[in-house]
């Protein structure tokens, strides 16, 4: 188990959305985020007391966690003196990067010496099957996105906050390192063999009482040219009873990719149920979330209505506004 509370590493992230994975941390347990530690030049901020390494120890801190995904999950060499530095004061190190911890010589080394963990969570600790599309039991939610990094993740957590709040069986699938760093467990899917992809989310998602939501994280879109194939695992491992659409509306282009243009909200609509349909035909799209955080509110509640007029569905920004749309459209399914 990782210990907590957490100092949070934000290195030297370009831009907020590069630290996601302490937002998700700050904002769904904040009670593990006692500071942040920044370098020189970084552009993300949570908000959180900026901490030496000596003054996180003194607050009672036990692991520093990498909060920042960057394109290619790589340990920056610019971040090897902190990671360091935090071992030898005492700390663990937590990452949900590609690039493991443990495969750094030099962290290894310094953690073996002083008596420290090394937390890489996106290491798959199971033997997946391979997926078989059996039908389970039990209902299934599946949040998927016009882009990465657009709020399906948050999506997910605030339908199942809501629903617990209402007496329903809801659970939170966690299918990337946040979620897992947040939960305490899941798949860390792009890190799963790819054959076996669609059967992991079958092993997160079994039998369950009739009247029992999972809601599982989606990742990337199938709209990404470099991660789709995850998404259509998670469609067809899923087997979803229903989609939410998830859509930040300010972007210019795809994250990562300059030259591709965010696909309509009613192509991944369309794309996703012709797909969820082949493992269970009676998929039907129930609502979309928009992530509104860089628009004021009478900009952000105007385009909700213009996104409902457009889809016919319901539409909310649920961290913002609440998943109450959302969840009263999936308890009539």
């Amino acid at each position: 188990m990782i210990e907590t509370p957490y100092l949070l590493f934000l290195g030297d992230a370009p831009d907020m959305l590069a630290a996601k994975v302490a937002q998700g941390i700050k904002d769904w347990r904040p009670e593990y985020a006692v500071g942040q530690f920044r370098l020189p030049g970084c552009k993300a901020d949570m908000g959180l007391p900026d901490m030496t390494l000596a003054e996180a120890k003194a607050a009672g801190v036990k692991t520093l966690v990498i909060g920042v995904a960057n394109r290619g999950g790589i340990v920056s060499q610019s971040w090897k003196k902190v990671l360091v530095e935090a071992l030898e004061e005492g700390f663990d190190l937590a990452s949900g990067l590609h690039n493991l911890l443990r495969d750094e010589e030099d962290l290894a080394a310094v953690a073996k010496a002083t008596g420290r963990q090394l937390h890489d969570v996106r290491i798959p600790s199971v033997k997946y099957p391979i997926a078989n599309g059996e039908k389970r039991t039990g209902k299934r939610m599946l949040a998927v996105g016009t882009d990465c990094s657009v709020g399906k993740m948050y999506t997910a957590l605030c339908m199942e906050k809501e629903m617990r709040e209402r007496g329903m069986k809801a659970s939170f699938r966690a299918t990337g390192q946040t979620g897992i760093l947040i939960t305490g467990g899941g798949v860390p899917l792009d890190a799963v063999i790819a054959d076996f992809m669609a059967g992991s989310i079958e092993y997160l998602t079994p039998d369950n009482d009739a009247d029992h939501w999972d809601l599982i994280e989606g990742q990337g879109s199938l709209y990404h040219v470099s991660y789709s194939g995850v998404t259509l695992a998670l469609v067809h491992g899923g087997q979803p009873d229903a989609l939410v659409i998830c859509h930040e509306p300010t972007r210019p282009h795809m994250r990562g990719l300059p030259g591709y243009k965010l696909p309509t909200i009613a192509q991944v609509r369309d794309t996703a149920l012709a797909l969820a349909r082949v493992a269970n035909p009676a998929c039907v799209a129930v609502g979309v979330s928009i992530n509104t955080q860089h628009m004021a509110d009478a900009e952000a509640k105007a385009y909700l209505a213009e996104v409902e007029a457009e889809t016919g569905l319901p539409a909310t920004d649920p961290f913002r506004y609440g998943a109450g749309k959302l969840v009263d459209a999936l308890a009539a399914v």
